[in-house]
C-alpha cells in the first residue's frame, strides 16, 4: 500500500444552520417523525495488514498483527477540503476482553500498534488512503493506545488474557478529530478523558486533562485544565464525540453519564454532559446537561440503559449541533443549541457534595432542549455501531462505522496459532440524504 503524502494546509466551511425554536425541555419535541431518509452511497475499506500499515508509518512499531487488518479508523470523520475526502482516526488499536476466574481482562493483540490520523478518499464504492500521520511523542515515539494509569484504567493484557501488559501514561484512546484552521488537530480521548492538540504531522502538543488527575511520566505536556469532576468519567467511556464550531471552540461529549456519585448512579442516569472548551484561553468556558431518550425509545427491544452513549457530535452552525444517542445496534441525531441559558459551568450541578448529583437528578436539572432528525435505525443501508458523522451538504451526511479492527470478545477471537478469527464487518463510509433540509 502506498501512502500519498499531501502537505497542503486544510480549511473546512461547515453549513450555518437554523434550529427550529419548538422544543420540549430534555425531550425530542413531538412530530409526526424525522424526515424521511436514504443511502446514495456505500463504500468499503480493503483490507490491509495491520502490520503493513503500521510499520509503513513508524517503522518497526508492530512486530506481530496476528492476522488483523487496518480497520477502527470509525472513531470519527471530518471533511477535508476537497469533496470525498475526509480525515478519519483510528482508536486505541484492536482490543477486546475473555473472562478469566469470572472477571474480564482487556486484550491488547497488538500492543504496538500506535493510533494515526488517517485521511480517505471515497470514490464510488471504494475507500482509498491517501495519507496517514502516527500519533507521536514530543520525541517522535508511538504514543501506543495502552492505559494510562493502574488502578484507574483497566490492566492490559495480552490476545490471550495470559500475561499482563505494561501501562503507558503517553497511551491515547483516541476517538473524536477535528482540523482547526492553522492545520492542527484536535482529538477527544477516553482515558483521561482529555482534549488533545497535535501538529499537522501527529506530534502531541499537549494534553489537557482533569484537574487533579496527576498524569506523570508523559513525554510530551500535559495540562490540567478540565473539571475534577471528570475524573468520574465511567471505565472506558470518556469524551468520544468532538465538533469544532465557527468561532473555533470545540465541544467535547462525554461518552455516557459520569459515576457520580457512584458507578449504580451513572449506569442507571441518562444524563451526561457536553463541554465547551476554547483552545485560545485553554478552559472549559460552558458545561451542558444532555439527556438521553429511553433506551427502547433508540434502541425498540433494549432494556439496559448504560447501553446509551453519544459517540459523535458535529457543528451545523454557530453555537448549533447534531448529537448522535447510539447503543451499538441503533442511532439517532438530535439537534440542540448551546444557549447559555442552560449552562451549569460552576453551578452546584458540578459540585461533588450536590445530592442528588446531576446524573440522579432525573429531569430535575437543567437539561438541553433537543429536536430529532432522523432514526438511522430506519434507514435502509445504514450499518451498526456509527461513531463517525460529518456534514458534506444541506441535506447529506457522511457516516462511518467502527468496525472494530474485525475483533470480538472472547477466548475464540483467536485461533490455536494466535490468529485473528476475524469478524467480517467491514468498515464502512456511507452517504445518507435527506428528502428535506434539517440545518
Amino acid at each position: 500500500m502506498s501512502l500519498r503524502q499531501l502537505r497542503r494546509p486544510l480549511m473546512v466551511a461547515l453549513p450555518l444552520a437554523v434550529l427550529a425554536t419548538a422544543v420540549v425541555l430534555g425531550q425530542t419535541t413531538a412530530q409526526a417523525g424525522p424526515a424521511p431518509a436514504v443511502v446514495t452511497g456505500s463504500a468499503q475499506l480493503p483490507a490491509v495488514p495491520l502490520g503493513e500499515f503500521s510499520n509503513a508509518l513508524l517503522p518497526g512499531s508492530v512486530g506481530n498483527d496476528r492476522g488483523v487488518k487496518l480497520g477502527g479508523i470509525g472513531s470519527d470523520i471530518f471533511p477535508a477540503r476537497r469533496a470525498g475526502e475526509f480525515w478519519t482516526v483510528t482508536d486505541r488499536g484492536p482490543n477486546g476482553q475473555i473472562k478469566v476466574d469470572g472477571s474480564k481482562r482487556r486484550t491488547f493483540p497488538v500492543p504496538g500498534f500506535d493510533p494515526a490520523l488517517v485521511k480517505i478518499k471515497v470514490r464510488g464504492d471504494r475507500v482509498s488512503v491517501l495519507e496517514a500521520h502516527p500519533i507521536t511523542t514530543r520525541s517522535g515515539k508511538a504514543v501506543t493506545g495502552l492505559p494510562n494509569q493502574r488502578g484507574r484504567d483497566e490492566a492490559p493484557y495480552t490476545y490471550d488474557a495470559g500475561k499482563p501488559l505494561r501501562y503507558d501514561p503517553d497511551g491515547l484512546d483516541t476517538e473524536g478529530v477535528v482540523r482547526a484552521a492553522d492545520g492542527s488537530f484536535w482529538l477527544a480521548d477516553e482515558y483521561g478523558p482529555s482534549l488533545v492538540h497535535i501538529s499537522a504531522s501527529g506530534r502531541v502538543l499537549a494534553r489537557h486533562v482533569p484537574k487533579g488527575l496527576h498524569l506523570t511520566g508523559t513525554d510530551y505536556p500535559v495540562v490540567e485544565s478540565l473539571p475534577k469532576l471528570l475524573q468520574k468519567r465511567a471505565t472506558n467511556r470518556g469524551f468520544e464525540g468532538l465538533a469544532l464550531l465557527p468561532d473555533g471552540d470545540l465541544v467535547a461529549a462525554v461518552q455516557s453519564p459520569l459515576s457520580n456519585p457512584d458507578t449504580a448512579a451513572g449506569e442507571a442516569s441518562r444524563t451526561t454532559r457536553l463541554l465547551r472548551f476554547s483552545p485560545g484561553k485553554g478552559a472549559v468556558t460552558a458545561e451542558y446537561a444532555y439527556r438521553f431518550d429511553p433506551v427502547g425509545e433508540v434502541d425498540p427491544g433494549e432494556d439496559d440503559t448504560s447501553e446509551l452513549k453519544i459517540s459523535s457530535v458535529v457543528a451545523v452552525g454557530r453555537d448549533q449541533l447534531l448529537v448522535e444517542e447510539r447503543t451499538d445496534k441503533a442511532a439517532r441525531l438530535q439537534r440542540v443549541e448551546l444557549n447559555r441559558r442552560w449552562d451549569i459551568l460552576g453551578s452546584r450541578w458540578d459540585d461533588p457534595a450536590t445530592d442528588p448529583s446531576l446524573e440522579q437528578s432525573g429531569g430535575r436539572a437543567p437539561v438541553l432542549p433537543k429536536r430529532l432528525v432522523v432514526d438511522l435505525r430506519k434507514v435502509k443501508g445504514v450499518p451498526q455501531k456509527i461513531e463517525g458523522i460529518a456534514i458534506s451538504g444541506r441535506r447529506t451526511l457522511t457516516l462511518v462505522n467502527d468496525n472494530d479492527f474485525g475483533m470480538t470478545d472472547g477466548p475464540d477471537a483467536f485461533d490455536d496459532q494466535g490468529r485473528l478469527v476475524d469478524s467480517g464487518v467491514p468498515t464502512k463510509v456511507v452517504t445518507v440524504r435527506l428528502r428535506t433540509a434539517a440545518w
